[in-house]
């Protein structure tokens, strides 16, 4: 993924690449099985709490992953420290969550990134990934993807300000922040078209998250995203093994006697990592 071009300062490619200068790497080969998630934004189970509502579809799809012999990677914004101040209460109202969480560190399972929404994790969590192609393909660099969107990024810190005490109180009466790329579609075709011209200039996979729009590269593109763990139905994700990518959703669904459960439906793929 080298690349000698000069960036205008400030630019989203400036700030990509220096995140992935001190990326932490992986190896990725036909034995990998990997699972990306991201933007979970797990807040403190009150009313503003988004992840709530996904929260059995979340554990459902855990527990399969780390049953199954996944490496669990979280792209950034896993906890709402935007909305919330103490992450100490954002565990207390996830203890099964973080309980996973402990079970994959002991067997070296999971790796997990800040985004904007959980930047004061900046010390505990780096801020990219990078799974190194032992097969002879590209690597596939993976970072939040706030990098890409400069208020988001650069002015974070009056982003969260308007955030906390601005929209908050107006998400109740179902107002959605105009800022974020999650709810702004002009925004997200923007922050779309920096990944992608990453990728085309340094032939390499760009995984991300923070649109929370999921999808697989297409199109001549390399950019994928993960989605998130906080849409209306379900919550999306990206499986890695084979050396494919298959873009995934777990949803409820129901069975011929009516009786409800947890569904893993494939989305897009499997599409082969080149």
């Amino acid at each position: 993924m080298e690349n000698k071009k000069r960036y205008p300062p400030f630019s989203c490619q400036m700030r990509i690449d220096k995140a992935l200068s001190e990326a932490v790497h992986l190896p990725l080969n036909s034995c990998s099985r990997y699972i990306i998630i991201s933007d979970c934004h797990r807040g403190e189970g009150g009313a503003n709490d988004n992840f709530l509502r996904n929260q059995h579809l979340y554990m459902a799809a855990l527990n399969y992953y780390i049953a199954h012999g996944f490496t669990y990677f979280e792209l950034g914004d896993g906890e709402e420290l935007w909305e919330n101040r103490h992450l100490s209460r954002i565990e207390e109202s996830h203890q099964d969550v973080y309980c996973r969480f402990e079970t994959l560190q002991k067997q070296c399972r999971i790796y997990r990134i800040y985004g904007n929404h959980n930047m004061e994790m900046k010390g505990m969590l780096g801020e990219a990934m990078i799974l190194d192609n032992c097969e002879g393909g590209r690597d596939i660099c993976m970072i939040h993807g706030h990098q890409a969107d400069f208020f988001n990024s650069v002015c974070w810190k009056l982003s969260r300000f308007l955030v906390r005490y601005f929209w908050k109180p107006l998400e109740r009466f179902g107002v959605s922040d105009p800022t974020s790329a999650a709810w702004n579609y002009k925004k997200t075709l923007k922050y779309e078209k920096c990944l992608d011209n990453w990728t085309k200039e340094h032939d390499c996979y760009l995984a991300a998250g923070h649109s929370h729009r999921p999808r697989l590269p297409a199109d001549g593109s390399l950019y994928l995203n993960a989605g998130s763990c906080v849409h209306p139905y379900g919550i999306t994700g990206i499986e890695i093994t084979d050396m494919q990518l298959t873009l995934v959703k777990w949803k409820m669904a129901t069975r011929p006697d009516l009786s409800l459960f947890v569904a893993r439906e494939v989305l897009i793929g499997p599409v082969g990592i080149t």
